[in-house]
């Protein structure tokens, strides 16, 4: 009977945690209470404990990867009742064994015809569960991959029918409407069955593949070999091999009666058991620190020598950022090399862009999934909605200079950039409480208008394959630390393909800084179903009137940035818009932020 390790509540407010390390690998024994796992959330680091006794039959989640709470982590079983129903149907095949080896020896010959079909049967009781499996395979499901995902479209196939698989190797990459994301094998074995071509659409639960056991075909030459042997003398020189392999076994049990229960210990774990005890041993880097199978793929794809790599996470184990950062100072490090003066790196991005687009110039490439995706939504906002955008100059001198006081230590104790996001976040949320219906959603079918019950904000993220918006849940409940810290980390994990699906929808407003790539002002599209969502443009320093508590003017050098938000104008109407931005404009310019950063 096995048991199923949950991920258990971790407070109030936290929903998920990240697997840190495992402290025991498939196959292991564990006792009751004992440590199995350690998970890390935003708010505490803790140990997981084994519910029961047993044996770790099965591992969930891998190392870095984040479990909803409630989720499967892991199942205990019982080690001890597989090898009990096969020992008492060993145990008489080997007494048999010797009576008829006995027998064959002494005088009876009907008796050596029965022995040859008496003692295959062990070998075929071992034999059959696999066989079993093969014939029958483990089918490759396509998960759920998020709240309101229901399918996807198979983007490529990184294994081919034929292939050795590891347990929870990547066997093909899908693509959503909202994430691409790798579909691990549940299993180790042989891809016997491919069921979804590449650029297919699958529902969420459809079987994507079978893995399976290839060896099983040799099993079935065994198993008809001794029926012709036995009407048939002539295949006597047929029978002569088998006696010889029946020879090797009989001293195994008599000298070495131990062997047969490590035999037996093999068979009650299934293969992905016993590849994932196997994979564990063998995949480290060069220090004997072990490295997931994605951090080994990635580091294989830049190049990256693993064993020169530091690793940063529990125990020094590798991530993926680190071999990142590698990957980053290894390209790095020739052009430092090359460029003695900081004159030629100004022209380092033209030259890597020219080479770019002589390489795609004349050519037609497939869009990927993610860009017909956000074409397609992109026209259809503009279709659903009356979109206008309004725009708002803002004075942005207090808040840079409160930033370069704070910045450096804020980077040190809370290991996050302090950048003016966090700043225009905290000010929009405050408007969006001032303003719920710029919070809303409208229906004009059914005539209602629909108010969120938070500030759920996304925050577009620039990425490789596109532009993603992973949604800070009740951003109103977080000051201006905590903004910043998860901000930066759902951009590091957007970036780095390892948000879950779920962070990626429930946004009630969106905020875009399409001013970290120089634009000035711009007139984003509303993400739909919002009404609105703010721009943030690149920050300048500009020549401006500037008037005194007094009333006397001057002309004085500021920070200055443009806001610009699109509305939908089915609801909003342009006065609206205009005190909202008022607001943020004026929450800004106050700049009376010092005392959330203790100024």
């Amino acid at each position: 009977m096995s048991t199923e390790v949950t991920l258990p509540a971790l407070g109030e407010s936290v929903t998920e945690g990240t697997i840190s390390r495992w402290l025991k690998a498939v196959g292991d024994t564990v006792e009751a209470d004992e440590p199995l796992l350690e998970v890390s959330t935003d708010k505490v680091d803790t140990e997981i404990p084994s519910p029961v006794a047993g044996t770790l039959l099965e591992i969930k989640f891998e190392e870095d990867d984040v479990a909803e709470v409630g989720a499967v982590l892991a199942i205990i079983g019982d080690a001890d009742d597989a090898p009990s129903d096969d020992e008492p149907a060993a145990a008489p095949v080997a007494e048999e064994a010797a009576p008829d080896d006995a027998d064959d020896a002494a005088e009876e010959e009907p008796v050596e015809v029965a022995t040859p079909e008496e003692e295959p049967e062990p070998e075929q009781a071992h034999d059959k569960p696999t066989a079993a499996a093969s014939s029958s395979g483990v089918e490759v499901t396509l998960p759920a991959l998020g709240e309101s995902v229901t399918e996807g479209t198979i983007s490529r196939w990184l294994k081919e029918i034929g292939d050795t698989v590891e347990a929870d190797e990547p066997l093909l990459e899908v693509s959503t409407d909202k994430v691409d994301t790798e579909i691990p094998s549940p299993a180790a074995g042989t891809l016997l069955e491919i069921r979804f071509k590449e650029d297919d659409v699958a529902e969420v639960g459809a079987v994507l593949a079978v893995i399976g056991d290839a060896s099983a075909e040799p099993e079935p030459k065994e198993e008809t070999d001794p029926t012709p042997a036995q009407p048939e003398p002539k295949e006597e020189p047929k029978e002569e091999p088998k006696p010889k392999p029946k020879e090797e076994p009989k001293p195994e049990p008599k000298e070495e009666p131990k062997p047969e229960p490590k035999e037996e210990a093999k068979v009650e774990h299934s293969p992905a058991v016993e590849a994932a005890v196997a994979r564990r041993a063998a995949e480290s880097s060069g220090d004997g620190t072990y490295v997931t199978p994605l951090v080994r793929k990635m580091a294989k794809e830049h190049g990256v020598d693993l064993s020169s790599v530091k690793g940063t996470g529990v125990g020094g184990r590798i991530r993926k950022q680190d071999v990142l950062d590698a990957a980053e100072a290894a390209k790095q490090a020739p052009a430092e090399e090359k460029k003695p003066a900081a004159a030629p790196a100004k022209d380092e991005p033209k030259k890597a862009a020219a080479e770019g687009s002589e390489q795609v110039r004349g050519t037609t490439e497939k869009l990927s999934r993610l860009r017909k995706t956000i074409a397609s939504r992109m026209v259809e906002s503009l279709q659903v909605s009356a979109q206008l955008t309004a725009t708002v100059e803002v004075d942005v001198t207090a808040i840079s200079h409160i930033r370069n006081q704070v910045k450096d230590d804020f980077k040190k104790r809370e290991g996050a950039s302090l950048s003016y996001l966090p700043f225009i976040t905290m000010a929009a949320v405050e408007a969006l409480k001032a303003f719920p219906i710029v919070n809303a959603t409208i229906d004009t079918e059914a005539g209602t208008v629909t108010y969120a019950d938070g500030e759920h904000v996304g925050i577009a993220v620039d990425t490789e394959k596109g532009l993603l918006v992973p949604v800070i849940k009740d951003a109103g409940t977080l000051n201006l630390t905590g903004l910043a810290k998860k901000i930066a980390d759902l951009a590091a994990r957007t970036r780095s393909s390892k948000v879950a699906p779920d962070e990626l929808s429930g946004g009630t407003f969106t905020i875009t800084n399409y001013g970290s790539a120089g634009t000035l002002f711009d007139t984003p599209i509303i993400n739909q179903p919002q009404v609105a969502i703010l721009g943030t443009g690149a920050l300048a320093k500009r020549p401006v009137v500037v008037e005194d508590r007094f009333g006397n003017e001057s002309i004085a050098i500021r920070h200055m940035m443009y806001l610009s938000m699109s509305y939908d104008h089915r609801l909003i109407d342009g006065a609206m818009a205009a005190r909202f931005l008022s607001a943020v404009k004026e929450r800004l310019e106050d700049g009376d932020f010092g005392g959330e950063l203790g100024l």
